[in-house]
């Protein structure tokens, strides 16, 4: 009896003598214990593992205290190159959740992986069984300022909002000139924000997910001139001033537009996490304010149409995501549309019964909070949630900067005809002052058009064709801009699947700002299982890589450039006319009133003008080389009177 006690209690002992002999010996340190600001890099080192495993893991914990089971990262010791000699380290940058942070060494092997706990990229989730050591706590430096810094148009002349984040919600403002030495002009700021009673599932309302969000602040500069660029700093004396940022605020009745236009783009962290992350978003990013940098002193802005961070219920990944676009969205207003994975859960009030495939839990329980709190876009639309959650906001919404008209509307909540939203595009698109004007683009997460292989939104599909496409059709949409589908597509002047008349919209599908699960093109419908993709005449122009839109618009023509990640140059530019005319490519040929059937605009398409000239003139040219080759092969002839034939073999 004795010896079979000893025999079950012999891996309990084994356990214990492992972490009394391992904790004992191994040291976990960092390179500071604080941290001025986000993105400031920390450096992690360990010694001391005795016969290290390939899957010994560095926890990465935010607060300290939180459990072993609670951490927002992690990273494989065997990432550092020195791993098998039981010491190594990561260096790292770290961002300001308003908490301490902690690093912690876990002892984990191959027999212990446990395959029902798996990420969202079925890589099994680390085991926390083994401490073997942890960090001391590392701060961020206090009264260094606000963080999280974007601007926002309010659609009023004069106006721009700016919106950051603070860790106690103290009274704070933003100050603003036309100096960077003068920002002696003030406005106050307004204070929110939500708590973990406030999601509607998990992971959000988890002890995993739930991370403190911080204070929300939202102020507007007000009486801005046109054009000019303006110095502004947030925050107070208490809590510490930001650094000084700028932009170019927008000019009255501007004949010139450019935009920056993106989808599906998420973030990036230097270490995994529960959920897939965007490496591709830094590209993305990196290349935009590249192009900030070029325009000078224009005014401008980004427009992101849905699936904006990806944190899915992992809240600190919104405080990625924002430091994130930091450098972009503090200089440009950021404009969003909300998408399945910051609202879709089981629960949400709008769920017919032909969409029980499609709304699913893409939200990670968020129901839309913190997109609602932590945006303030234009205009007043909402929908309550049915829950003590605050009602999901920035809906649907339009402005108009320079010779476009801007139109955002939500594919997550009641878009069908009779719908507060239906009612809104309706009466917001036929309302606008095409002499103003000449260019309406709107933007919409889920796609009308796409020809990848998403069989599952199908029923979506059909009810937005058959209650919006006549919307914008009969008001002459210019441009309707898609996400969800990671790709970048480009379809000809639409109605009804059929290529037609210049005053159908041109879609587009731009969903490949950083995400990178990809879905494959639709297969034919007689042979699925056999990996070839036609591509319809409809679609003129598909990519897989990443990137954004580029929209550069005057009152003659309206310039959509396809800007890849791999290298930054333009890879797809279609050409828009105020008259509706399409270029596909840049002056190469016009799509001209008259569509065909079947998807292929037969007829459609006419050789613009200038086009021809040169036409004339290259065959003008050649003609004349045939005739002067003639010429001279003639006398040639004669003068030698003879040829030699070339054998066949010889070829």
């Amino acid at each position: 009896m004795i010896q079979s006690n000893l025999i079950l209690l012999l891996p309990i002992l084994s356990h214990l003598l492992f972490q009394f002999t391992s904790s004992s010996e191994i040291s976990v340190t960092v390179s500071s214990r604080s941290i001025p600001k986000s993105g400031d890099p920390i450096t992690v080192k360990w010694s001391g593992i005795d016969s290290p495993s390939e899957l010994d893991w560095l926890g990465i914990y935010s607060p300290a205290n939180s459990t072993h089971q609670n951490f927002i990262g992690y990273i494989f010791l065997s990432s550092s190159p020195e791993w098998q000699s039981g010491s190594g380290s990561v260096t790292i940058p770290l961002i300001n959740l308003r908490s301490d942070y902690q690093f912690r060494v876990f002892h984990w092997t191959e027999s212990e992986i446990n395959p029902k706990k798996q990420d969202h990229d079925h890589n099994p989730l680390p085991g926390t069984k083994h401490l073997l050591a942890r960090s001391e706590s590392v701060l961020f430096e206090p009264a260094r300022g606000p963080e999280q810094v974007h601007l926002a148009s309010t659609g009023n002349d004069g106006e721009m909002r700016v919106m950051f984040v603070t860790h106690d919600g103290k009274e704070s403002f933003v100050k603003y000139g036309l100096t960077r030495g003068k920002t002696g002009r003030v406005s106050s700021t307004r204070v929110s924000r939500y708590e973990r009673e406030d999601m509607c599932d998990t992971p959000a309302n988890s002890s995993i997910g739930w991370r403190d969000p911080g204070f929300i602040h939202d102020g507007v500069m007000v009486d801005l001139e046109d054009g000019k660029r303006y110095y502004y700093q947030v925050g107070s004396d208490s809590g510490g001033w930001s650094t000084i940022y700028s932009f170019v605020s927008q000019i009255r009745d501007s004949t010139e537009t450019t935009a920056f236009l993106l989808g599906d783009m998420g973030t990036y962290t230097p270490y995994s996490t529960f959920v897939r992350i965007q490496e591709e978003s830094i590209a993305t990013v990196k290349w935009i304010r590249r192009d900030i940098e070029a325009i000078g002193e224009k005014p401008a802005l980004i427009s992101h149409v849905g699936d904006i961070s990806y944190a899915r219920g992992y809240s600190w990944l919104w405080d990625n995501f924002f430091n994130q676009i930091e450098p972009i969205a503090s200089k440009l207003p950021y404009h969003v549309c909300i998408g399945n994975h910051e609202y879709d859960w089981p629960a949400q009030p709008w769920k017919p019964d032909w969409s029980y495939s499609i709304y699913g839990k893409d939200g990670g329980g968020e129901c839309g909070v913190p997109y609602s709190l932590r945006f303030n876009m234009p205009g007043n639309s909402s929908e309550p949630t049915g829950t003590r959650s605050p009602p999901t906001r920035n809906l649907y919404y339009s402005f108009n900067m320079g010779v476009v008209h801007f139109v955002y509307f939500s594919t997550e909540t009641n878009f069908l005809s009779g719908s507060k939203q239906y009612e809104f595009l309706k009466n917001d698109l036929s309302s606008v002052d095409r002499n103003k004007t000449p260019y309406v683009v709107v933007h919409g997460h889920r796609p009308m058009y796409t020809t990848s292989y998403e069989t599952r939104d199908a029923p979506f599909r059909e009810r937005l064709l058959a209650n919006l496409e006549p919307l914008f059709v009969e008001n002459n949409v210019t441009v309707a801009l898609w996400g969800h589908v990671h790709r970048y597509e480009r379809f000809c002047p639409l109605n009804n699947f059929t290529c037609g008349s210049s005053g159908f919209p041109v879609h587009m599908v731009i969903g490949m700002a950083g995400q990178d699960w990809q879905p494959i093109w639709q297969p034919r419908q007689d042979h699925l299982e056999d990996p070839i993709f036609p591509q319809p005449v409809r679609s003129l122009y598909r990519g897989g890589e990443f990137g954004y839109v580029r929209l550069e618009a005057n009152r003659e023509r309206l310039t959509l450039s396809y800007v890849g990640n791999h290298d930054g140059q333009v890879h797809d530019v279609v050409e828009i006319l105020a008259s509706g005319q399409v270029f596909n490519g840049r002056a190469n040929m016009i799509v001209a009133a008259g569509g065909g059937g079947g998807g292929g605009g037969d007829g459609g398409v006419v050789i613009s003008w200038y086009v021809k000239v040169a036409s004339i003139l290259v065959l003008g040219a050649f003609l004349g080389y045939v005739v002067g080759f003639v010429s001279r092969s003639r006398r040639d002839a004669a003068s030698e009177a003879k040829w030699t034939a070339v054998k066949s073999e010889d070829i």
